[in-house]
């Protein structure tokens, strides 16, 4: 082995024991979230802290640099480590010791605080940390910037490559066909059912377990537990799910565990040469999204899926009001005014994460204060949405993202849904029997398909990239505008 080649191998399996204890402190953030005792939060944003520096330490490491002046990358894979270490080892070292251990600290220990105002809807018991996340985040953010854009800086950490000029313009082209869709929709005079009933929460559940299987979710490496705000940990062999229970809405489960299937299979279905190195994940949560987001909708509640599905719950649960295949399928894509982002409409979804993206990017600019979000929340949601927000849980304390200081984080969703629409758009042409298979609750043409195309690569190609390279054109906002556009339509008889 040459020296080049003796420096990368150094450098891998360095990194291979740092990728193995991110891994260790993600799984303290699910036990948080789902099992740990209300008691011990306190011990815990200790416990995470104290990672956090062990983490800081390896990813700052001297010899990092050494290892990457001397590496040379002999082939595509190592090329790309090469890239995401020398990327991660810059943005690292600008920021000092102390603060990423306290922002793991106060962030931990923000999540319980942010539950319990959520739970009691008390602003003011969340505005004093949210205070200290915000200052903290910008603190770092500054560090990353040197001198640029501070939001520029956190989205990086979500979506490389990806900036505020770049997503604005995106949204700005997204938000008229958005706008005069929803006005369309909403003043049809046709208009779907609405789903009555009560749905126990022991059914739901085994129903949720039923479609995480239907979408290839593979037991033996997974879990599916209850979460104030559903999400999905882990990768290699340990991609865990969460989801939640409202015993008056199933579909509130059901596609908050498909939605999660999505981005636990996309982790699963990484190539496992590249478990425990920085291939070895989703390569941003833009893609990420995409992976949930196309599970969720383009396949989840589209009329061939959701007729399997009728036939389920009908095997389950008492009557509810709806017995037709067209009616169920209006049903699920329902559209209509909600406050709740992760329980929006196709329609209505992107318009919920731009009010967040402006929000959070005042915040950071340090435009707005955080003693004043509650009342320009509830007024950009009356200008957007029509309707008042009626309490702080419907409004500002909806998201658990600013408690854990994900700044920059919202916009991804809607990215993920833009390349959800291409990637649906090049599937169905590769895929002209799809509906057949899911009409009888079988994705695995689907998810098949995914897996080969873009969930092996990992964090190989960058992010637009290997949407690219699975659609074979340049993503952008058209086919998402045009299937929302023909799929609403034709259920509100256009």
């Amino acid at each position: 082995m040459t020296l080049n080649n003796t420096a990368y191998a150094d450098l891998m399996a360095f990194q291979r024991e740092t990728e193995a204890l991110a891994q260790v402190a993600g799984r303290l953030g699910w036990d948080q979230e789902t099992q740990m005792p209300r008691g011990a939060a306190e011990q815990r944003s200790e416990e995470m802290s104290a990672l956090e520096g062990v983490l800081h330490a390896r990813r700052t490491d001297p010899r990092i640099a050494d290892w990457l002046e001397a590496a040379d990358a002999t082939d595509e894979v190592a090329s790309a480590n090469l890239r995401h270490i020398r990327r991660s080892f810059d943005r690292q070292a600008k920021v000092p010791a102390t603060l990423a251990q306290d922002l793991a600290r106060v962030t931990s220990r923000a999540q319980g605080i942010w539950a319990e105002a959520r739970a009691q809807d008390d602003v003011q018991a969340f505005l004093p940390m949210l205070t200290e996340v915000i200052r903290l985040r910008r603190e770092e953010a500054a560090c990353l910037a040197q001198g640029g854009d501070l939001y520029d800086a956190l989205i990086d950490d979500y979506e490389p490559g990806a900036t505020v000029a770049g997503l604005a313009a995106m949204f700005d082209a997204m938000r008229p066909r958005l706008v005069a869709l929803r006005s369309a929709v909403l003043g049809a005079s046709h208009q779907p059912p609405k789903l009555t009933g009560h749905f126990g929460q022991d059914a739901q559940l085994r129903m949720a377990r039923d479609l995480a299987t239907a979408f290839g979710y593979d037991w033996s490496r997974g879990r599916l537990d209850l979460a104030v705000h559903p999400f999905s940990s882990g990768s290699g062999d340990d991609a865990r799910i969460t989801t939640r229970v409202v015993e008056s809405d199933p579909f509130n489960c059901f596609y908050s565990t498909i939605h999660e299937v999505g981005h636990a299979c996309y982790e699963l279905g990484i190539d496992p040469d590249y478990r425990l190195t920085p291939l070895g994940q989703g390569v941003s949560m833009g893609v990420h999204e995409s992976q949930s987001r196309i599970y969720e909708n383009q396949l989840g509640r589209s009329r061939a899926f959701t007729g399997w599905m009728l036939g389920q719950m009908q095997d389950r649960f008492d009557a509810f009001g709806i017995t037709d295949a067209d009616a169920f399928y209006g049903a699920v894509n329902r559209v209509q005014p909600g406050f709740i982002r992760t329980e929006a409409d196709e329609v209505q979804y992107n318009l919920h994460v731009m009010l967040r993206f402006d929000l959070e990017r005042a915040l950071i600019r340090g435009d707005l204060l955080p003693a004043d979000l509650e009342a320009a929340w509830n007024d950009r949601f009356k200008a957007d949405f029509g309707v008042a927000v009626d309490r702080p849980s419907h409004g500002m304390l909806q998201d658990v993202h600013w408690s854990c200081g994900l700044f920059g984080y919202f916009p991804t969703y809607t990215l993920g849904n833009v390349y959800a629409g291409c990637l649906n758009l090049a599937m169905r042409a590769a895929v002209p029997d799809l509906d057949d298979h899911l009409a009888r609750g079988d994705a695995t043409p689907a998810t098949d398909w995914l897996r080969e195309n873009l969930q092996r690569h990992g964090g190989l190609y960058e992010p637009r990239e290997v949407v690219a390279r699975a659609c074979g054109f340049e993503p952008d906002e058209g086919p998402l505008l045009d299937y929302l556009e023909a799929k609403f339509a034709e259920i509100y008889r256009l």
